[in-house]
């Protein structure tokens, strides 16, 4: 008999997990596509793709991955005139130890990126503001998309389509 109760409360849990574990993306609006914004400032375009490409290694909880594009985030931040702050989080990034260093220091390193971000014209295309509230031990944190789609740099594919889009940028 505990066998029995216990087997239903496994079951029970799954499907309870599966419909909190719904993916949302298959309810996309019609005409949303991913946009590659275009910046005035070749320098900060070059930059935001390289954080992007960071975004994503992240969400793939590829940490070596992360420690090369951060590097490369670094020296390309260091080119520009206000992007200093933003260029100290990549190389935080480069050189943590653990995904889940790399992750804490991305929450810092995107809230940069948004102030950088906004004090440059957007030629074309949009970009979004996305947060996730349970990140930083549910102190939440932001981060930056091509896509309106959830795709969680800071759970990866243990909580991927945590969060919302709390902005457009255009």
């Amino acid at each position: 008999m505990k066998n029995i109760l216990f087997s239903f409360a496994l079951c029970l849990a799954a499907v309870t997990g599966s419909w909190a574990q719904h993916d949302h993306s298959q309810h996309k609006e019609q005409g949303s596509q991913s946009t590659t914004p275009v910046f005035k400032d070749a320098a900060v375009g070059k930059a935001y793709a390289l954080y992007i490409q960071l975004k994503d290694v992240l969400v793939a909880s590829k940490q070596d991955e992360a420690k090369k594009i951060s590097g490369e985030l670094q020296k390309s931040l260091l080119g520009i005139s206000r992007g200093k702050a933003a260029a100290k989080e990549a190389g935080t990034i480069a050189y943590a130890t653990t995904l889940a260093d790399q992750r804490k220091a991305f929450s810092v390193l995107s809230t940069e990126m948004l102030s950088l971000i906004k004090t440059n014209t957007l030629t074309s295309g949009e970009l979004y503001l996305e947060y996730c509230p349970m990140a930083n031990n549910n102190e939440g944190a932001y981060w930056l998309s091509n896509e309106k789609e959830i795709k969680n740099p800071y759970f990866g594919e243990s909580m991927l389509k945590c969060g919302v889009v709390k902005d457009t940028i255009q």
